[in-house]
This record gives C-alpha cells, structure tokens and sequence, in this order.
C-alpha cells in the first residue's frame, strides 16, 4: 500500500473554492487530489481506503499565526509539539510568527526555522519574518533576503507595528514580491500595562484596561495605509465593534484588505475575568458580550476574512502567576475547529461551508499559499472531521506543551479524526489498520 495514495469513502466533502458541498468519494494519489467520484474499476491499485461515512472530508487547515516558540523559548513549545498539536487540531499548514531566539530577521534564522520543521516532517511550517530589524520598529528588515530565504510573509507580531512611516515603505517595497503583512492592530501607548478589556467588569475587578480605543485607532491607520499603497496588509486578529465598522466601510468602496479574529473572541466575553483565572488572559483580549456578537455576525456576513488560532503558547509556570502578572497566551491549535462548530455553526451562524472557508480557504488565499481547496492535482492536504463527537476539553491532554486554554472544562461538539498532509495520513484520533481499496 502507497503511504500517500488513499481513497475516503462516504464522506462529505465541502470544498468552499470550488463550491463542493456532498458526498462525494475523494481520491489521493502519489500526494496530490487525483479525482473525486472515481468508479471501483479505475481506483489507484495501491490506495489505502479509509471509511469517512458521517464525517466531513475538507481542504486541510491554514493558520495565520501560530507561535511555535523555537528556537529560544523550547519550555512553551517545539516545532516537534506545536506540530502534533496542529495536526490534532486538523491544520496542515501553519504560518510560524516570528517570536523566535534569535528573531526571524536575518536569512539564517528563518532558515533555521524551515530545517526544524523539516526533520519533525510533520505539519508545513511557512516562516512569517520580522518586519523590522530587531523588532524594534526603527529599520525595515532585509526584506527582500528573507523573502529569498522562504520568508513567506512579513510581521513584527506579537508586537504591533507603531511606525507609520516604515509600514507605508514596507506595503510598497513588498508588492515586488508579491507577499503579505500582517499588523496586530494596537495602539502600544493606549494599550500599555493593560489585563483584561477596559469596561465594567474590569473596572469593579480593579485591573487596568485594554481600551478598544487602542485597536481602532491602529486599524483606521492600516485600512488607509492599504488604500494609499495597495499593498497586500492583513489585519488581525481584530476584536472590536469599531475595528469591523471600518473594516467593512473599506472593504464596501472595494479598498483590499483583510481581517481575522480568534476563537475566543467570538464565545467569551470579559466577565469569565470575574474568576481572576489566567487561562482568560488571552490577546486580544476577551471584550464585552456587544463585541462578541458584532464579531459573529462579522464573520457570518464576510467583513471579517478569516479565523486565526491564536496561539500563543506560554509554560504552565508562567501562567500560573497573579492574573495582572501572568503573560497573555493560550493553547489553541487542538480546540479552534471544535470551538467555531460548537459556538457559530451549532447555533446556526455559518454553515459548514463558511467556517471551512473561514479556517482554511480564506487563510491560504490571504497568505498566497497552496492550499485551503481540494481541486484536482492540488497538494493532497486534508481535513476529516466527525461532526457529532462531542468531547470534554482537558489541556492537560493537549499534544502542546501549553496547557493553558480558555476552553478547559467546555463540551464542544466535533472533532478531528484524520489529517493528511501530502496524502501521508498524520493524524488519527483513533488508529486502526487501513484497508487496501479493492
């Protein structure tokens, strides 16, 4: 049997970029899609045949942002653990920010990065380099030898970019390499010393607060700075009444940008802080119960692009601090797909299609990369997802070396069985020994 050569049988496949939404039989061959529906008679000979009757077959997961955390901050996580717990989580692709030791601002550690990943051989890893030299927001990196090292796209994230002057020159110098920016949106000034959202339930708990004020004003700054350049500059994760206003005001006068926001923000909103229970200390941070609703209904009509992870793993011992001295992160890889069933499509926000779109199309077309579709002779990455299992988050499971999430204790409705990268099965909640296609 072909170890990249499969047939999925009974499933339904939805494939949002080419509008694919039945059951269908889905063909891998030699690592890339050979066909759907194909009859017994013409089945590659060396196909493995897993049964996906009841699950949905789906272009396998794109995330935006993902911490891995190495080279330099191995007690949060590995390229090696960071990798199984995406894998788990149904992503095939990861796009690596660069909070690394030493940074991804030169061309030798972004390759560095690309031979970890390499001999783990486990999800793709795409680097995301830094956008200034440093990090510091006073030089623009070597842009154009990190994009030749396999930089695959531009960010000081987790840090936002304050200098207005290097991300105008930075839109414009990248559109030779036709690679995006991503800016986390956030006025550093406003948002300093911040813990939770600055609102009611911040002010009775006496925590300092991340004003919304310090989003919008950074997003209004990036939609023009996108209108003026038409650079590629994706802004994210957003969570904010006012960042969506204007985000679908531009997008309304056919300005190009795009959006995304994180799970938690679309399920929790900051009286969870009540408890002072780090595991909510998230970024951005969890707002009040009328910006969790504006976002869901962002994301339903498409002003918000995407759905990004958010995943930002911190050791168990830093978490483990006073709520105002914690760091902001979570483990979020193994939950993000369980968490939008549950929270958007269980309540009949989006179809199936549209988180699909949202969790994997969307974030491959924004990063220009392959994949997020299961047209014919594309790259064999795929997603297989029960969507009935319903299951008790425990972090202390998680294939991550973090276990801090917000989504501990909650039931969410489906889960991943199966992820195959390249037609190489990666992932399998529960192995069994696949039978030969006859």
């Amino acid at each position: 049997m072909n170890d990249t050569t499969w047939v999925l049988d009974g499933g339904r496949l939805i494939d949002p970029a080419n509008g694919i939404d039945r059951i269908a039989r889905l063909v891998l061959h030699e690592g890339k899609v050979h066909s759907i529906d194909t009859p017994d008679g013409d089945l590659p000979p060396d196909a493995g045949r897993l049964d996906v009757t009841g699950k949905i077959v789906a272009p396998g997961l794109v995330d935006l942002a993902t911490e891995l955390r190495e080279p330099g901050s191995e007690e949060d996580e590995t390229i090696q653990t960071g990798s199984n717990a995406a894998l788990a989580g149904g992503y095939t692709t990861v796009l690596c920010c660069s909070s690394t030791k030493p940074l991804m601002d030169s061309a030798a550690s972004v390759q560095l990065v690309r031979q970890i990943a390499q001999r783990v051989d486990g999800v793709r890893v795409l680097p995301i380099a830094c956008l200034s030299k440093g990090r510091q927001a006073e030089q623009m990196a070597e842009l154009g030898i990190l994009a030749a090292a396999g930089a695959a796209g531009f960010s000081d994230t987790p840090r936002p970019m304050p200098n207005d002057a290097l991300l105008k020159r930075a839109l414009d110098y990248c559109r030779m390499f036709d690679l995006p920016i991503f800016d986390r949106p956030e006025v550093p000034e406003l948002a300093d010393g911040g813990v939770m959202h600055d609102g009611q339930i911040g002010l009775i708990l006496g925590l300092k607060g991340l004003p919304t004020e310090a989003e919008d004003l950074a997003v209004a700054r990036d939609v023009r700075l996108a209108e003026a350049t038409k650079g590629r500059l994706h802004v994210g994760p957003v969570s904010t009444m006012g960042s969506i206003d204007m985000i679908g005001r531009v997008k309304s006068r056919g300005i190009h940008i795009s959006a995304s926001v994180c799970p938690h923000n679309l399920f929790g909103s900051d009286e969870l802080l009540r408890s002072y229970d780090s595991r909510y200390k998230v970024h951005p941070p969890m707002r009040s119960p009328s910006h969790v609703e504006a976002l869901r209904n962002a994301v339903a009509e498409g002003v918000i692009d995407a759905i990004e992870s958010g995943h930002m793993p911190r050791a168990q011992e830093k978490k483990a601090n006073d709520l105002d001295l914690a760091p902001f992160g979570a483990s979020a890889l193994e939950t993000t797909l369980a968490a939008i069933a549950t929270d958007l499509v269980e309540t009949k926000i989006l179809p199936w299609s549209r988180a699909i779109e949202c969790l994997s199309t969307a974030p491959a077309r924004i990063a220009g990369v392959k994949g997020g579709t299961l047209s014919l002779g594309a790259n064999a990455d795929v997603t297989v997802i029960d969507p009935l299992n319903a299951w008790s988050v425990e972090a202390k499971e998680f294939r991550s070396r973090c276990h801090s999430s917000p989504m501990t204790g909650r039931t969410l409705t489906a889960r991943v069985t199966h992820t195959l990268v390249g037609g190489r099965l990666k992932f399998e909640l529960h192995p069994t020994v696949a039978s030969a296609a006859s």
